[in-house]
C-alpha cells in the first residue's frame, strides 16, 4: 500500500538527511529519484527541505548545525519511528537501556519528537503526529521501502526494540536466528538486521535506509555520475531482488533496492 495517511505505532514514518551542502544534496536526490522539493524557514538562519514524490512527502533535508559538526556528527540519514505517545516512549527508552539525546519537544503544530540511541548505539527519532503523520508514500519506486539495523550487539538491540514497540525478529524461510532477521511490526515486515559478523570492522552502529528503484544497476550508475560513491555494487539477493549501497556526494549513506 504505497500511499500512506497514518503510520502504525512502531513503524518508520520519516527519513531526514543531515548534510553539509543542502543545495547540492537537493540536486543529487532530485536528479536520482525525480523528487521535487519545497523549502521552509527553520529558525533564524536555516531552511528545512521537504522532498515530494507523486505530490506526497517522502523525505526531508537540513544543513548540519555548527554544534553538530563540532561534535563530529557526519552527514547522515536519520530514521523516525512513529509512536502514539512520545513522552511515554521516551521514558521507556531509558528504562530499556537506551539513551535519550533530546527530550521530547514540539515541532510547531506538526508533531512532537525526541532523539534517542538504542543500547547497541544506533540513533533514531521518535515522532508523535499532530498535523503531520510523516511520509505519505512508501514501498514503490523512488520511495523508502526498508531499513536495516547494523549493530554489533544485535541481541541487546533486539530486546530493546521488542520492549519498546513489540517488534518481532524473524529469520527468513529455512534459516535460523544466526542469519539475517526480518523485523515485523504489527504483522508487517518493515526492516531487518544482518548477523554481526557481516558488519565491517569500525562501522558505527546505524540504521541504513533503503530506497526502491526500478533498476538497481542503472540507479547505481546514475548515483555515481551525480558524484556519489558506490560502497557496495549492485548485488543479487537470492529470491528477492538486488541492492547496492551508496554514499551521496556529501558522504551520507543509503541503499538502493530493486525487487526481482
Amino acid at each position: 500500500m504505497p500511499l500512506i495517511d497514518k503510520h502504525p505505532n512502531g513503524s518508520f514514518c520519516w527519513m531526514e538527511l543531515g548534510t553539509t551542502d543542502q543545495n547540492a544534496a537537493k540536486n543529487f536526490y532530485q536528479s536520482l529519484f525525480g523528487w521535487t522539493s519545497m523549502d521552509f524557514p527553520m529558525g533564524p538562519s536555516g531552511m528545512y527541505t521537504i522532498f515530494r514524490l507523486q505530490d506526497r512527502d517522502c523525505a526531508a533535508a537540513y544543513t548540519l548545525m555548527k554544534e553538530m559538526l563540532d561534535a563530529g556528527v557526519p552527514p547522515h540519514w536519520m530514521v523516525y519511528l512513529s509512536t502514539d505517545n512520545v513522552d511515554e516512549s521516551t521514558r521507556k527508552v531509558e528504562q530499556l537501556g537506551g539513551k535519550v539525546i533530546k527530550e521530547p519537544f514540539d515541532v510547531g503544530p506538526q508533531g512532537r519528537m525526541s532523539v534517542a540511541t538504542d543500547p547497541a548505539g544506533a540513533h533514531f527519532c521518535l515522532w508523535q503526529e499532530k498535523q503531520s503523520p510523516g511520509i505519505g508514500i512508501a514501498g514503490e519506486n523512488n520511495a523508502f521501502c526498508w531499513a536495516d539495523l547494523n549493530v554489533k550487539n544485535r541481541d541487546v538491540a533486539r530486546r530493546f526494540y521488542e520492549g519498546l514497540f513489540g517488534w518481532q525478529f524473524v529469520p527468513g524461510e529455512g534459516n535460523d536466528e544466526s542469519t539475517y532477521l526480518h523485523i515485523v511490526n504489527q504483522g508487517h515486515g518493515i526492516g531487518g538486521t544482518p548477523p554481526p559478523e557481516l558488519i565491517p570492522p569500525g562501522l558505527p552502529p546505524h540504521w541504513m535506509i533503503y530506497y526502491q528503484v526500478a533498476d538497481c544497476d542503472a540507479a547505481s550508475a546514475k548515483a555515481a555520475e551525480l558524484g556519489g560513491r558506490i560502497l557496495v555494487p549492485p548485488t543479487p539477493i537470492p529470491g528477492t531482488g538486488k541492492f547496492s549501497i551508496v554514499d551521496d556526494p556529501q558522504g551520507a549513506g543509503f541503499a538502493l533496492f530493486q525487487l526481482r
